[in-house]
């Protein structure tokens, strides 16, 4: 399996971008970003031992896998015509999972920049700076926060994610790089714009503001829908989410996919990249390249991207210089 760098290497002086996955984060701490520290910490109120026992009997830690088996339960249940109180607890217990899931991440995730030391910042920001355009499915801050350190190197290397006055998004007038294709903590929609959470002089950080909006009931921009048609039609109804997922159809050159296991929740991102005008498609893969996951990943990555005139690669994971 080729290296991170030979593969950079191989696409000469052509356009080259990134799509981001779990996997970015996790190299950073496994330990904090990871579904089963998410579901030690839910909360899912007065139907916990109802959700828990689902997560115990499918023997998982993964949010989406759960939320897939209620909505199957739901068809199922009612093609079967069952008790509509029974149909009603699916709908409630989908709508428990999503808000535990958000208040999890935002309750487990790192406070303050700091918690990432300077030499991992200027690590991962050399990483990131070689590519013309980032894309992320992650709603974690740590992207976020490499990108705005202004006194670390690369210096004086900026990249545009779309907001300007008042922390608004505009949707026409910038030339944006940076795309959070599932929004993201610090992204909200206030109904006539989308905003982002900055750091101000009181000294309130970006998590804290997010912590204040969920006990007041307001929620990040977040895509936690569990299939993949249910994630496109919520992106389609948000003008940002809508964009970021657009101009995955015009890339051309090259896109490195860092961290992800091409599971089919993200197939409509996948069937963006196929549409698009890239050449070549290189997939992280992450230790024994035969290992039933990595045997999946791969088949996955070929049926759901591999196209006339674009071509899927893969690249040892190990060898990324992200954090160190």
């Amino acid at each position: 399996m080729q290296t991170f760098d030979e593969a950079m290497e191989s696409v000469n002086q052509e356009t080259v971008s990134i799509l981001l996955a779990n996997g970015f984060s996790q190299a950073w701490d496994a330990d904090i970003f990871n579904y089963a520290n998410l579901f030690e910490q839910a909360d899912f109120g007065a139907r916990n031992n109802v959700i828990r026992n689902i997560f115990e009997q499918l023997e998982t830690f993964d949010f989406e896998k759960v939320m897939n088996s209620l909505v199957s339960a739901g068809v199922i249940g009612e093609a079967y015509g069952l008790d509509e109180q029974y149909l009603s607890n699916i709908e409630e217990d989908k709508d428990i999972l999503k808000e535990a899931l958000i208040r999890a991440i935002s309750n487990t995730h790192p406070d303050r920049p700091y918690d990432v030391t300077d030499d991992q910042y200027v690590a991962v920001r050399n990483f990131m700076f070689q590519f013309n355009a980032i894309y992320t499915v992650n709603y974690d801050l740590l992207m976020y926060w490499a990108r705005n350190k202004n006194d670390l190197a690369p210096v004086n290397h900026q990249t545009d994610d779309g907001f300007r006055a008042n922390q608004t998004w505009q949707s026409v007038g910038t030339a944006q790089e940076v795309f959070f294709l599932h929004g993201g903590l610090h992204l909200y929609d206030t109904g006539l714009s989308i905003k982002k959470h900055v750091c101000d002089d009181r000294g309130d950080t970006i998590v804290d503001k997010v912590r204040n909006n969920l006990e007041n009931g307001r929620f990040p921009l977040f895509v936690s829908e569990p299939t993949h048609e249910k994630k496109l039609s919520k992106i389609e109804h948000n003008p940002y989410l809508n964009k970021c997922y657009e101009s995955l159809k015009r890339l051309d050159g090259n896109l490195f996919i860092f961290g992800h296991s091409m599971d089919e929740n993200d197939k409509h991102i996948f069937d963006q990249i196929k549409a698009s005008n890239l050449s070549r498609v290189f997939v992280s893969l992450y230790g024994d390249e035969n290992s039933e996951e990595n045997l999946r990943t791969k088949a996955n990555a070929r049926a759901y991207i591999e196209s006339p005139g674009l071509v899927v690669e893969f690249y040892d994971a190990a060898t990324v210089p992200v954090w160190v």
